[in-house]
């Protein structure tokens, strides 16, 4: 395990911290286990929305030309598509 030698201070109001307090009791961990490993999840996903969000204008517009442009014929996709399942019940 890692070793936890960093420190971050944060103001809270009397609310949050007994908000806090009582989510840490319920899960049976401590308030500082609790609010590393929120605050950590919560950067996480803001990380990877961020990542899924963003798109250059040079992509986006190539992507939107893709969806925009006629559709293709593409050699056997038809017989493909009236051939039996092979996933069967």
């Amino acid at each position: 395990m890692p070793i936890k030698d960093k420190r971050i201070e944060v103001r809270v109001t009397s609310a949050q911290r007994d908000l806090i307090e009582r989510a840490a009791v319920l899960q049976g961990r401590t308030v500082s286990d609790f609010t590393a490993d929120t605050l950590t999840e919560r950067a996480e996903e803001v990380i990877r929305r961020d990542r899924e969000l963003r798109v250059e204008d040079a992509a986006l517009a190539a992507f939107t030309a893709a969806l925009d442009a006629p559709a293709q014929d593409i050699d056997g996709l038809g017989d493909l598509f009236r051939r039996s399942s092979v996933f069967v019940d």
